[in-house]
């Protein structure tokens, strides 16, 4: 599968919006510089390292020293499965849920609440929609022990 199959395109020109619940993470010296369709944000500081943001995990991992280095990684198939999941994002696309411009796959439910990844867990959903929704509920979750039960959670 081509790599173009495995993005989205979003709104360069305000990525913050994309970018706001989850500050507390990532800190506010990054811009998105690539988004895959199944919902995972890779992001750039001013010192050009690159790190991915896997929102499934609520988690960001540093991943490459440089844009050549992180295009270097883009060209390495097993890396690539690991970071773009293709194939659950082939599944996704055979099963007839295609994406719409400004889509990408979303989690019914967040694997750290149980959910898994599976096609049956997965629906196209709005980008903004997307990260603000997974970055809130990160951040509620974050300090809570493994095999915390969650009554209720708080949407701004």
């Amino acid at each position: 599968m081509p790599l173009g199959d495995l993005i989205v395109k979003f709104k360069r020109d305000s990525p913050e919006i994309l970018m706001e619940d989850w500050i507390w993470l990532i800190g506010d010296d990054k811009t998105p510089i690539l988004i895959s369709t199944i919902g995972d944000m890779f992001l750039i500081d001013g010192n050009d390292k690159v790190y991915w943001l896997d929102v499934g995990g609520g988690k960001m991992t540093h991943v490459a020293n440089g844009i050549q280095e992180f295009e270097k990684k883009l060209k390495d198939i097993n890396q690539v499965n690991e970071w773009f999941m293709i194939d659950l994002t082939t599944e996704l696309k055979l099963s007839g849920k295609e994406l719409k411009e400004g889509q990408v796959y979303s989690y019914k439910k967040l694997p750290i609440l149980g959910g898994g990844y599976s096609i049956d867990n997965f629906e196209p959903m709005d980008i903004e929609i997307h990260f603000c929704f997974a970055g809130q509920i990160h951040e509620q979750i974050k300090d809570l022990p493994d095999g915390t039960r969650i009554d209720q959670i708080k949407f701004i």
